[in-house]
């Protein structure tokens, strides 16, 4: 549960790692890494989120490297972020004094988190200050695949052959000997280091503090735009600031997660390369980012979605940051995985599939761009159309669906959904915007998919809408977000219905769900998986829009305190245990954060305004 001003708490590793609640994500707008409660950077990648890992230690704790900079005899320790930034402070406590870590990857002077231009200058920066008593500083860079370190530029120039071609040079306010350095501290002390990749500083000072204090005010900054006034504020300020700390700040994307290869579960297959940008995540983070304060943010997320869109020709379900194809996908055997959960995978295997729920988030994308005054040009338009037709064509026919099987593809009702979400936005820009194209056809084809979901798609027996659009299959909880994209109210009796059955039947105890039954719903992978949390704040939606509010509000509170300490989630929960799993921090589990409790505030004060029952208005 997020807590900013946390207690110490003694570090503890299972299989050699931290757990996953035991890291803080620091970020630049190009690349983010994550910092241990140990304070180490077991993972960055450079020069960009997609690129090589200098460190992923994350992955592997003896090959993959990482930038240690931590107390001897540690006992114990916590982070907490400066209030409103991405900057962390690990304090590391040993038996003889306390040391304090100041990490960001540094920003501009002057950066406006609000435009599309760089902002990052290329810079792990770390400040260690001793608040009381001794303490023996380790300071100690290893790179995936070793390093060689030569003296230039008043700090030493390192060549890492796993990450060719970038140019990296550490600096520090104290000598460094080489990749690995000790300093005996008393209280007052401090050490500034500067690792940076791309720029060598031939004359610059170290002045890392300044670095930290310019992050921070552009960090603030940045949020003195945020507007929201509801449940679980400060999470949801936390949850902002994830979300920008997972966006290409130029290109305007969003990362699934800065990670790869998080097991979900521990022991398992199901470990997946998340650094690239799904088109599915941009219609639900639009409207959480539009909905507290980030419309610019919005904005440039649409405006790349349809940029990637025309570039590629046709639509696919996710691209790399640039908005590019997505590598294929590899298997590292150079690494053991975390917690020994092997394989490790780099590239995304899933980028190829068909999965046509992806029409229908281009044309949405495509509708929320126009709706917030975005122009919709010919040759945009001729692609847009070209979508809802292939939707139209194509609504009833076997996808590999939402979940990414990688088993033998079905017809899968929410596919069949996104395509009824496309035919209908087509229209609705139609008849808007003037723009050419069989209005009526697609509406009216919109209409019959609908029919279809709410009827075929039933089963009676089962009391539910089911996974398959022809009322076969298992309890598939996507289906929590038909609402969501407008396809069937959350009100109506056989949606109430699939909700109460994708809680009963997919619940997991505590508010979790899981996405579907393994044997039910094969998806040709072995083994199964955790609670996925997207879902259950779907569920939460559903109460919501039933009016069921002090039901969704305890469920969000829920929810919300399954995050770490400094206020993150993962993709996952593991139900027996608790502990956060799959890639971290995941951005669409913060886009829930942001959503819902949104949906949930809304309602809440219609509900205030509404008179009671034998009130005069």
């Amino acid at each position: 549960m997020l807590d900013r001003e946390p207690p110490f708490r003694p570090v503890r590793r299972r299989d050699g790692f931290l757990p996953l609640e035991d890291f803080g994500l620091i970020g630049d707008g190009a690349t983010a890494a994550l910092v241990g409660l140990d304070g180490s950077v077991p993972w960055l990648c450079v020069p960009g989120f997609d690129a090589e890992p200098l460190f992923c230690g994350l992955l592997d704790r003896l090959g993959g490297g990482q930038f240690g900079a931590t107390a001897e005899g540690l006992v114990e320790a916590r982070q907490r972020y400066q209030p409103d930034t991405g900057v962390l402070v690990t304090e590391l406590r040993t038996e003889t004094g306390l040391l304090r870590l100041t990490d960001a990857l540094a920003l501009r002077s002057g950066a406006d988190l609000t435009d599309d231009s760089p902002a990052d200058r290329g810079e792990l920066v770390r400040l260690a200050e001793v608040l009381d008593g001794t303490v023996r500083l380790h300071v100690d860079m290893q790179p995936r695949g070793g390093g060689l370190a030569r003296r230039a530029f008043s700090g030493l120039e390192i060549t890492a052959p796993q990450v060719p071609g970038v140019r990296l040079h550490l600096r520090s306010s104290h000598p460094l000997s080489g990749l690995h350095n000790r300093y005996d501290l008393a209280q007052g002390d401090r050490v500034e280091l500067v690792l940076s990749w791309g720029r060598i500083h031939r004359h610059h000072r170290v002045d890392v503090e300044a670095s930290i204090r310019q992050t921070a005010a552009a960090w603030r900054r940045w949020m003195t735009g945020f507007d929201y006034d509801g449940p679980q504020e400060a999470m949801v300020r936390r949850a902002a600031i994830t979300l920008k700390l997972c966006d290409h700040w130029v290109n305007g994307s969003v990362a699934a997660a800065p990670t790869s290869s998080l097991p979900a579960p521990i022991g398992g297959v199901r470990n997946w390369d998340y650094r690239y940008s799904w088109i599915r995540d941009a219609a639900f983070a639009v409207f959480a980012l539009r909905r507290i304060g980030f419309g610019g943010e919005a904005d440039a997320f649409l405006g790349w979605v349809l940029d990637a869109f025309e570039q590629s020709r046709r639509p696919q379900i996710m691209y790399t940051l640039a908005g590019g194809p997505v590598p294929d996908e590899r298997l590292d055997p150079g690494l053991g995985g975390y917690r020994d959960s092997a394989p490790v995978r780099w590239g995304n295997g899933a980028a190829d599939q068909r999965q046509h729920d992806v029409y229908g988030e281009v044309v949405d994308c495509a509708d929320q761009w126009s709706l917030a005054g975005g122009e919709v040009e010919p040759g945009l338009w001729a692609g847009l159309a070209g979508v809802a037709d292939a939707a139209a064509r194509t609504w009833r026919t076997p996808d590999q669906g939402i979940w990414e099987v990688r088993g033998e593809g079905r017809v899968f009702t929410y596919s069949a959904a996104l395509c009824q979400v496309a035919l209908d936005r087509a229209a609705a820009m139609a008849d808007r915007l003037g723009l050419p194209g069989p209005a009526p056809r697609w509406r009216a084809t919109a209409g019959e998919i609908r029919r279809a979901i709410v009827e075929d798609a039933w089963n009676e027996q089962a009391q539910t809408i089911c996974e398959h659009l022809d009322g076969r299959g298992g309890v598939d909880a996507s289906l929590l977000a038909l609402p969501l994209r407008r396809v069937v109210a959350a009100d109506h009796p056989r949606m109430v219905a699939t909700a109460k059955a994708v809680a009963e039947r997919l619940g997991a105890g505590d508010g979790l769900l899981y996405r579907y039954r393994h044997d039910e719903s094969p998806d040709g992978l072995p083994g199964d998986e955790g609670a996925f949390l997207l879902c259950s704040f779907w569920l939460a939606d559903n109460l919501t829009g039933q009016g069921r509010l002090d039901e969704a509000e305890e469920l969000y509170t829920s929810l919300c305190e399954r995050a770490s300490p400094l206020g993150l989630l993962a993709e996952q929960v593991d139900p027996a245990t608790g502990a956060l799993a799959g890639n971290f921090p995941q951005a669409f589990s913060h886009i829930g954060v942001i959503a819902s409790g949104v949906a949930l505030a809304r309602a809440k004060d219609v509900a205030r305004a509404r008179p009671k029952a034998g009130v005069a208005a």
